[in-house]
């Protein structure tokens, strides 16, 4: 199988990634269980290697201070015997603390600064002019599914296919092709008004074949020919064809 090279707007950055752990385990963002997190983190990371996706060294060095932090608050704390050094002395959180409160609050800004020019392309200051005879499409809402949620996904279907894999086997590499396995996906979502569980399209296959079948489906929603949705955190999430989702098809 040849490389895929696949560039998704959902991730933007090591700190973004960690925000979004913050917020679906609702965790206190002043007082962080960096346990808690690091583990939630590296599961993401080790995702994305199984995927064999070139993962920006950034997030590798987030790992790193992540897993160096946590062993720092593991470790016993020497100096707090001595009154005169413990007062002097600093949370290794604070600095993680401060930076994701700072991005956050350029998130919400930036997402202020979207809303407001969503409005204003709504107004118009020249005089209203005749428009083409074309049906009206209505705004396409896909759901609350971000790719974080989809690679937590994915990371079931690893974990589902370790449970059931055979300790001995040999089996002959097969090469897919992206274009094959796309119109494959798309074929089982077809009419389907109820749409398909996401752990439905992997089948017992290999890990080649589970990867270009998550490759598959990020094409197909990029070409906007299906959407996936989650009623829910931890849920499984459901994908539609795009026409079925939004109306267009009865």
């Amino acid at each position: 199988m040849q490389g895929y090279s696949v560039k998704l707007d959902g991730f933007e950055g090591p700190l973004d990634l960690l925000l979004h752990l913050i917020n679906q385990y609702e965790i206190d963002i002043y007082d962080i269980p960096v346990a808690v997190i690091t583990e939630q983190y590296m599961h993401y990371i080790h995702t994305m290697q199984q995927l064999e996706l070139n993962i920006a060294s950034e997030y590798l060095v987030m790992a790193a201070t992540l897993l160096a932090m946590k062993s720092q608050l593991l470790l016993p704390n020497q100096a707090a015997l001595e009154d005169e050094l413990a007062a002097d002395e600093e949370d290794p959180r604070d600095e993680l603390m401060n930076r994701l409160i700072e991005y956050r609050k350029y998130k919400e800004a930036a997402a202020d600064l979207k809303d407001k020019e969503m409005t204003a392309d709504k107004l118009y200051t020249r005089p209203p002019a005749p428009l083409p005879d074309k049906p009206e499409l209505k705004p396409l809402e896909p759901g609350e599914v971000t790719v974080y949620d989809m690679v937590a996904a994915l990371e079931r279907v690893f974990r589902r296919k370790a449970w059931t894999r055979p300790l001995d086997t040999k089996v002959q590499r097969a090469e897919i092709a992206l274009e094959d396995r796309m119109g494959e996906v798309l074929e089982a979502v077809k009419h389907r008004k109820q749409g398909i569980g996401f752990f439905e399209l992997f089948p017992e296959r290999t890990k080649q074949h589970i990867v270009v079948t998550f490759m598959a489906i990020l094409e197909l929603m990029k070409k906007k020919q299906i959407v996936c949705k989650q009623e829910q955190h931890f849920e499984e999430l459901t994908v539609f064809e795009m026409g079925i989702y939004d109306g267009s098809t009865v």
